[in-house]
């Protein structure tokens, strides 16, 4: 079974000792460590995936062992498998204000065309609690009068509704490094506005319109911390306009409908397990 552990915490010597002893003893065969030092933080950070072995020890066993060490280290430690439960993959849709992109997912999980289910819906402003509630998901707003997020609650929902992907589907405030950790190894999904590497940004349609652009498009990438998306693309998409089209033209084709649309496809390669995320890039797996 693929496993993922996470540990972030206050940064201090030998903490990934004893989770890495504990591993390999337990007879882990490791694929991956990621270990980071944010030095401005004091902020340590580890990703390890690994395949494990349930006949040696059941992942809910391990998963205690983890807290445990990570009690002693003070560490926030997370053991996940996308194969521990015979259930479909639980999402946590993280929106702002444009409800398209978390409609057009909802309504593929409800027709089916997304083996998944809506866990939650997350929102750093009330825009798209009209959708939460018309498809019966809860709802949270986690944000201030200004918008800006209670990232620590986030954590602790994404925690309490045992979500295995985050969405952010149009969620426009850049999630911290220390969040990022905790669910790195591919399991938080980002929709962008625009082609990357070539427009990145919040004004990805004004950019490309500033240079002429005849097309435009929209990119699904995994999140990795301190990285902007590049190996990490899982889906990009385009649409042409005619010479002359007005931004605003363009911004109406783009968020009511290419967006959504692209969002849905690069979830559907994430959730089918088409691809994964191994070193910073995304693999396609066997099948």
């Amino acid at each position: 079974m693929q496993v993922t552990i996470t540990a972030v915490g206050p940064d201090n010597r030998g903490l990934a000792d004893p989770i890495v002893h504990y591993v390999a003893t337990g007879g882990a065969n490791i694929h991956e460590i990621q270990m980071y030092d944010h030095g401005s933080e004091r902020l340590f950070a580890m990703m390890l995936r690994m395949e494990w072995s349930t006949e040696m020890e059941p992942i809910d066993v391990l998963r205690e062992r983890m807290v445990e060490i990570g009690k002693l280290k003070g560490l926030s430690v997370r053991t996940w498998s996308r194969d521990e439960h015979q259930r479909r993959p639980r999402l946590a849709i993280c929106t702002t204000y444009r409800p398209e992109p978390a409609l057009a997912v909802l309504r593929a999980i409800r027709d089916n065309r997304l083996a998944a289910d809506p866990a939650v819906m997350i929102g750093n402003r009330k825009s798209c609690r009209g959708v939460a509630e018309q498809f019966e998901v809860p709802w949270h707003q986690v944000g201030d009068d200004r918008g800006n997020p209670d990232n620590d609650r986030m954590i602790e929902l994404f925690d309490e509704y045992q979500v295995d992907y985050i969405v952010l589907a149009r969620y426009m405030r850049v999630l911290p490094p220390g969040t990022c950790w905790r669910f790195a190894g591919g399991r938080i999904i980002n929709l962008h506005h625009g082609l990357l590497p070539s427009f990145p940004g919040f004004r990805p349609y004004e950019d490309a319109f500033e240079h002429n652009m005849l097309t435009y498009g929209a990119t699904v990438h995994f999140i990795v911390p301190e990285l902007d998306a590049g190996n990490q693309i899982i889906h990009q998409s385009t649409f042409s306009v005619t010479p002359g089209t007005a931004l605003e033209e363009i911004k109406r084709q783009g968020e009511t409908d290419h967006e959504p649309s692209c969002l849905v496809d690069g979830l559907r390669r994430v959730i089918d397990r088409d691809v994964e995320l191994h070193f910073h890039r995304v693999v396609r797996t066997a099948r």
